[in-house]
């Protein structure tokens, strides 16, 4: 079931939010060569703590980070550890925060040190694919539409589109109905209505579309093993059109 959220809901679920984007833009600062994604989390932790909020992933399904730390060719899900990330490196960092009962999500993949044209090229369209799918979170639309403005962007460039993984409600939950691919398939493709809340998050590869999951049964890598991107925004449906709720800056 969707739920859709009142305007009073929508300024609760924009404080949480605001703070996921407070504390990724802290955990980008400390992003450099040396640094284990073990210690980014412990600074999460410790950000969001005061903030007087609570990890929404911590304990998640027995997930042990308080952010997700995925390295490289890891997709999402990353188990921070003591690794200490070296120059040439892209780390994507997804944060969601539980603040006053409800819940904010985002995530950025953070360039360590100087790294390959075209890494950046890959996270340049990623987030680009992100904005122009949040373009179509308007009232009237449909799912599809997001997963369809995603899809042909990054497609363009012949990127591969992670499948098993996409964006979903959120707000009042963590995770929430509906599913937002970021392909066009045959699944629900659900009307958006004012009132809802989703995390757009496309997930893009350099090289197939194609995923594996690892033995600790949470990172999932990409099959070649090329580096992957991961953007996230926690974005609420207005009569006036999307309404991006994880920055700073509102």
């Amino acid at each position: 079931m969707i739920k859709l959220k009142t305007p009073e809901q929508i300024e609760k679920i924009r404080k949480a939010s605001r703070l996921v984007a407070e504390v990724l833009g802290e955990l980008e600062k400390a992003v450099a060569p040396g640094v284990s994604t073990l210690e980014l989390d412990a600074l999460a932790r410790q950000l969001i703590e005061e903030r007087n909020g609570r990890p929404a992933f911590l304990g998640y399904m027995g997930f042990p980070g308080a952010i997700c730390a995925s390295v490289n060719e890891a997709v999402i899900h990353g188990i921070p550890d003591k690794k200490p990330l070296v120059s040439g490196d892209v780390v994507s960092i997804d944060c969601g925060i539980e603040f006053d009962g409800y819940y904010g999500d985002s995530a950025v993949t953070i360039p360590v040190g100087r790294i390959h044209a075209e890494v950046q090229q890959l996270l340049d369209i990623t987030r680009e694919s992100l904005y122009l799918g949040i373009e179509q979170a308007r009232p009237g639309n449909r799912i599809n539409d997001i997963s369809q403005a995603i899809y042909r962007h990054v497609k363009k460039h012949d990127y591969g589109v992670v499948r098993p993984y996409c964006g979903h409600g959120v707000g009042i939950d963590i995770h929430e109905d509906p599913q937002v691919p970021n392909y066009v398939g045959r699944g629900p493709n659900p009307r958006l209505k004012v009132g809802m809340v989703i995390a757009i998050e496309p997930m893009v590869n350099l090289g197939v579309d194609e995923v594996d999951l690892l033995s600790d049964e949470w990172t999932v890598v990409t099959r070649d093993r090329r580096v992957s991107a991961h953007f996230e925004h926690t974005v609420a449906v207005r009569e006036s059109g999307p309404d991006i709720l994880s920055v700073c800056d509102n």
